[in-house]
């Protein structure tokens, strides 16, 4: 049976380390380039889910995680130097927020779509991948760089993302952190949407009847 679901491990897998290197390379002034590919995790929960079953998508859920936390840990013990210091490729705030943040979406996504009535295809991909996805958001930015969240890595300087700019730019004055984070959830919608077009090709092409 393991089998069956090795497609999806191993894409969620190449998903999570995909974004976890992306993550660092700026796109434009509010994203990065790992918010393309990150949103695209929902879809493989969603495709295991309808398919296989939530047991399957969980199961391919922890083998992400298992993969991310991998990577945040590595991340924390690569030093890099800028402006004169040292500091690590991701610190603590950042891997702490991203497991918390994925495992978290990712369960209440399985959890969503099989609350959903499935008579509509597209309903319980869209309604539950805009809740996780949503609160991927919202758990990942508030845990890594507000500041309510600094007793859990001191030692972290995210005095950056504390400047109070205009919203995206032209909006009301907020923390740079919480442009950054409107930015990554609208990515994260539009996515959702554009995800249903390949969930419906690759949950018809697992489905069919073998001739």
């Amino acid at each position: 049976m393991t089998r069956v679901y090795l497609p999806g491990i191993l894409a969620m897998a190449a998903i999570v380390v995909a974004s976890n290197i992306l993550v660092q390379f700026l796109l434009g002034n509010w994203l990065t380039w790992g918010a393309l590919t990150y949103p695209f995790a929902f879809l493989v929960t969603d495709v295991m889910n309808r398919v296989y079953g939530a047991a399957a998508a969980r199961r391919v859920v922890w083998a992400g995680f298992a993969v991310g936390v991998a990577c945040s840990l590595i991340g924390t013990q690569i030093m890099l130097q800028g402006d004169g210091y040292t500091f690590p490729a991701v610190t603590l705030r950042v891997a702490i927020g991203s497991g918390l943040a994925f495992l978290t979406a990712q369960m209440v996504d399985v959890a969503v779509f099989n609350s959903v009535s499935s008579r509509v295809w597209w309903k319980a991909p869209l309604i539950s991948t805009l809740i996780g996805a949503s609160l991927d958001t919202a758990i990942f930015f508030t845990i890594a760089f507000s500041v309510l969240a600094a007793p859990l890595d001191p030692a972290a300087d995210v005095s950056w993302a504390q400047e109070v700019l205009p919203l995206l730019g032209f909006g009301p004055g907020v923390p740079l952190w919480v442009s950054l984070g409107f930015a990554d959830w609208m990515v994260k919608l539009a996515l959702a949407l554009i995800a249903l077009v390949p969930f419906r090709v690759i949950v018809r092409k697992l489905t069919q009847p073998v001739a």
